[in-house]
């Protein structure tokens, strides 16, 4: 089982593996602290400001009584990983379903994975399980990508 790791130089994150090289259980991941100027540089990206997520004195008022990470912040780090290292490059997203379990809160550390789960040759389709953990190792996020993995072809473009 491949066990790709957040750690590794960039050069070797980059890779691709083809829909022949994946096995079930092949495993990726990294892990962040998403920290407030994450949370902000989101924000200004996607134009989403919602209160929970940048009005201190606001969310305090809120279900979770403080400032929440967005959930796609989290998305992104699992969509980091797909493209980075499992799959890896060339990889193409075609679907995630997602489900978000409990807040992020700002200094949390994420680990975000991805394990293959189903390979289907037939239609050049992998799924693959998406999850985010907390630093006190509880699920956070959980969900199901299908990605279509590089070809041998685009690899070779690719470099």
């Amino acid at each position: 089982m491949r066990d790709s790791q957040s750690d590794l130089s960039k050069e070797e994150k980059m890779k691709g593996y083809t829909i022949d090289q994946l096995k079930i259980g092949d495993k990726g991941w990294m892990e962040k602290t998403i920290t407030e100027t994450d949370v902000y540089n989101y924000a200004g990206i996607t134009g989403d400001f919602s209160l929970v997520h940048v009005n201190e004195a606001r969310a305090k008022q809120g279900r979770f009584g403080k400032r929440i990470v967005h959930g796609m912040l989290l998305m992104g780090l699992v969509s980091a990983v797909i493209g980075t290292q499992l799959p890896g490059t060339g990889t193409i997203y075609v679907s995630q379903f997602v489900r978000f379990l409990k807040p992020v809160f700002f200094n949390d550390t994420i680990r975000a994975e991805v394990e293959v789960i189903e390979i289907n040759k037939e239609r050049e389709r992998v799924k693959l399980k998406t999850t985010c953990t907390n630093q006190e190792g509880l699920v956070v996020l959980t969900g199901e990508a299908e990605v279509i993995p590089p070809t041998d072809e685009v690899l070779s473009r690719l470099g």
